[in-house]
């Protein structure tokens, strides 16, 4: 698909600021909005919106089609009239900088159920009326997840590979049992994911409607405590106990020595055959329902997966293992037709790559701090480029701008001091910098490339260094927490990034 000359800024919506712990779906994410638009920005690009879990990562969720209950916004919540405005008094003294994930946990699980009894005061025909609508239209995978977070809760959260074998193996007497048993927290799970998509929905329709589209983003793989693995699990490369064979990661790279174990199953391409990936145009068409761009993550995955014994610790000992990426690409063109794809093809890139993402005309991806650690070939340089890519100054993955500038050896990637001086070197040659104020120097040189898209992390807008770090690949903690807070968004940086995007011809 070819996308027109534009731009846009990439925040996932759990750091946008607000009282209520969490970056949310109420009036901040409409004033973001509206930052994008008077800045004449084209994209909004976030993370997976599914619920996650352990690590709090998006790219470790519940489910595959599943929101983020906690994007809930209390805020709306009352205007709906679902809960009263009393009902907010008990709020906890949240940090504005961050997101405290136990203690926002721990309060809107104590909130959503004040909803859902708020439900059954709700007079509003309309509003009950979409609610009926949106469990008829969904049941196709709502049911199945209701029912999966029910059990899970019933059974202190353990995954449910750790469940009783007749509901692990999801044996039909077992899950018409439980499902009788937990009949209303079922229905409240429901009701907590009617919520999240009547928010979002207005959002999106908020967002499209002042010229601004929503980048998503489809992780390859899903978490292995999930809905979809649960329900699936002849379709993923299990052991008869239902541990993993194998698990996902990828070999040595920039971010790690041994490389990056991420453990989600891998998915058993031979089994998604046979009903001609059935999972996964669902999973596409309806994530397309949501957004108007999808990121898909790990695009090489899709030609070839690093596959790590179950059992290792590192991801050292894994092995390409090849993947039927043409017939799955092919199956998506012949149910859905063109799609609005962004291939993330970052990381060993081999020519078969290469060949599938160029064969279904999606543009690949170009980092920019990845740029400076070679010669000018290095095809991240921006006179390396072609039209059809995304250039970044950087990623959720990526430390900031200002942080990368000033990073010391062995922090936050595998480089030593020489490699870091070295590009510091390059850097400002080729950017005619003097490091100063490195974060528009990143910028402007992306808006300036002819990429049809140029995407900035909202962190270098504002200069910040690596304490606004989204994400350190390769680590288990400390990630997904950095929230930004009112009025750090000035009108000058609106104006400058306004300025920009209309001198390089990206105006909305």
């Amino acid at each position: 698909m070819k996308f027109p000359r534009a731009s846009g800024v990439l925040l996932h919506p759990t750091s946008l600021p607000g009282k209520y712990g969490i970056g949310d779906l109420g009036s901040e994410a409409y004033s973001f909005v509206n930052f994008l638009e008077d800045a004449g920005q084209t994209y909004w690009q976030i993370l997976p919106l599914g619920p996650t879990g352990y690590g709090d990562s998006p790219y470790q969720c519940f489910s595959a089609f599943a929101g983020n209950t906690l994007l809930i916004s209390p805020e709306m919540l009352v205007k709906d009239e679902f809960i009263k405005p009393e009902q907010l008094a008990d709020m906890p003294e949240f940090p504005a900088d961050k997101v405290d994930f136990a203690a926002v946990y721990e309060w809107k699980n104590k909130l959503l159920p004040l909803a859902y009894e708020g439900l059954h005061h709700i007079t509003s025909v309309d509003l009950r009326g979409k609610y009926e609508t949106f469990l008829r239209e969904n049941a196709w995978w709502l049911d199945d997840y209701s029912l999966y977070r029910a059990v899970k809760a019933s059974q202190g959260q353990k995954p449910w590979y750790e469940w009783p074998v007749p509901l692990k193996l999801r044996e039909p007497g077992a899950v018409a049992a439980i499902s009788e048993q937990l009949f209303e927290s079922v229905q409240a799970e429901k009701f907590y994911q009617f919520l999240f998509f009547r928010q979002w929905g207005m959002l999106k329709e908020y967002a499209n409607k002042h010229g601004v589209k929503i980048i998503g983003d489809i992780p390859i793989f899903v978490a292995l405590d999930s809905a979809d693995v649960w329900c699936n699990q002849d379709k993923f490369k299990l052991n008869p106990d239902s541990s993993p064979r194998v698990v996902a990661g990828v070999p040595p790279d920039y971010f790690s020595q041994t490389g990056q174990l991420w453990g989600n199953p891998i998915y058993d391409w031979e089994a998604m055959r046979k009903d001609n990936y059935h999972w996964w145009l669902a999973r596409v068409a309806f994530t397309l329902k949501t957004v108007d761009v999808v990121r898909i993550d790990h695009f090489r995955g899709f030609a070839a997966a690093w596959e790590v014994p179950g059992g290792d610790e590192t991801a050292e000992n894994g092995r390409w293992v090849d993947v039927p990426g043409k017939e799955l690409f092919a199956a998506f063109r012949h149910h859905l037709g063109e799609l609005p794809v962004i291939a993330e093809d970052l990381g060993v890139i081999t020519p078969d790559v290469d060949e599938l993402r160029i064969s279904n005309g999606f543009p690949g991806m170009k980092i920019l701090q990845f740029a400076f650690g070679g010669d000018a070939n290095n095809q991240d340089l921006p006179h390396n480029y072609i039209p059809e890519c995304v250039a970044y100054t950087g990623t959720h993955d990526n430390d900031t701008a200002v942080g990368w500038w000033n990073s010391q050896a062995g922090e936050g990637s595998t480089r030593n001091e020489a490699e870091i001086g070295r590009e510091h070197e390059f850097c400002m040659r080729y950017l005619d910098t003097d490091g100063s104020e490195i974060h528009w120097d990143l910028i402007r040189a992306v808006w300036a490339s002819v990429a049809d898209t140029a995407i900035t992390p909202l962190q270098d807008l504002l200069g910040i260094g690596t304490e606004g770090r989204m994400n350190l690949p390769a680590s288990t903690s400390g990630n997904w927490f950095w929230r930004f807070k009112e009025g750090d968004v000035t009108p000058e940086i609106t104006e400058r990034l306004r300025t920009l995007t209309e001198t390089y011809g990206r105006r909305s």
